[in-house]
């Protein structure tokens, strides 16, 4: 069935497209709800409603730009909303100036898997997590990101810096084998 046939039968709420869609889709959107959660039990959560949320709109889709891009800003969307909702935000425009210290890091300090970055970054407190992934991974300006969660650029700035901050210590702890849970920030 082709993309548009099986777009036409779920806005008519057919089970079987809906089933099909999901099983086409999931593997793509599972990654983006990982990003943006705290475990994989909440991921797969997210995932689902991420779905019920495309078959209740799926007829708002005009087939303008990829179908697959306009899922993943659903997700994207239902997880700020989530974390809006949750007010999970903290003002810390204070610091944003003030930052200076460099939190690069080099290949070899890398963890060495994928799964094992991803771990770390579930691992931040959701606000530095949310900010994180939509700057580093999903290429959103510090003004966008002020804009989609109702703060300042500097809030986004200074939440940005704290969660390399954190992922660069655990990074270099898991390497070096030593206790991280002891940070400056919290965690």
């Amino acid at each position: 069935m082709k993309l548009d046939q099986l777009i036409s039968q779920c806005i008519k709420k057919d089970r079987k497209a809906q089933e099909i869609l999901y099983n086409l889709y999931k593997g793509k959107l599972f990654p983006i709800c990982l990003k943006y959660c705290s475990s994989h039990s909440e991921a797969e959560d997210h995932l689902h409603d991420t779905f019920i949320i495309i078959f209740d709109t799926i007829i708002k889709y005009k087939g303008k730009g990829s179908f697959e891009g306009w899922m993943k800003r659903i997700a994207i969307n239902k997880a700020i909303d989530k974390y809006k909702k949750n007010n999970v935000y903290s003002l810390d425009d204070n610091t944003a100036n003030t930052l200076t210290e460099d939190h690069t890091l080099e290949d070899e300090d890398l963890p060495p898997t994928l799964e094992a970055l991803i771990a770390l970054i579930q691992e931040l407190p959701n606000r530095y997590r949310i900010i994180f992934n939509l700057y580093e991974i999903d290429g959103f300006s510090h003004k966008e990101i002020s804009e989609l969660l109702n703060i300042s650029d500097s809030t986004s700035k200074s939440n940005l810096h704290r969660a390399k901050a954190i992922l660069k210590k655990k990074i270099l702890a898991k390497k070096n084998k030593v206790d991280y849970k002891t940070d400056n920030y919290g965690r």
